[in-house]
């Protein structure tokens, strides 16, 4: 039998020592390692979740509170940041309106760029 080559981990490059089949040296490192192997998923994923959130929080902001519904403008939206390209869900009415929701707050396009901002109600 030949001489084994010592075993390096895998996130920080000390030797291990242990079982013959170990990868890293602690919990830490192996969560390091297999968070930096995801890290391009996770931050795109993140980044949408942000934009969904911020979105959500800027039609909160337009709804009065204890008020149905609300109107503002296209401009007025994308000042405060809104996306238009981030939303949780549609739905469409019984007269064909198709609404556009950031989870339970939407926004129904009216015209001349104005917006009809509505709250589903809860169940």
């Amino acid at each position: 039998m030949g001489e084994t080559e010592a075993k390096v981990c895998l996130s920080c490059g000390k030797n291990l020592k242990g079982r013959s089949d170990k990868k890293f040296c602690d919990d830490y490192c192996r969560n390091n390692y297999n968070n930096l192997l995801k890290a391009d998923t996770n931050n795109y994923v993140r980044n949408i979740n942000n934009s969904l959130r911020k979105n959500r929080r800027i039609l909160e902001d337009i709804l009065p509170a204890k008020e149905e519904m609300a109107k503002t403008t296209k401009d007025k939206l994308l000042m405060q940041g809104f996306l238009f390209k981030y939303f949780t869900h549609t739905y469409t009415n019984k007269k064909g309106n198709t609404y556009f929701f950031n989870y339970e707050y939407g926004y129904l396009p009216l015209e001349n760029d104005w917006y009809l901002i509505v709250k589903r109600k809860e169940e």
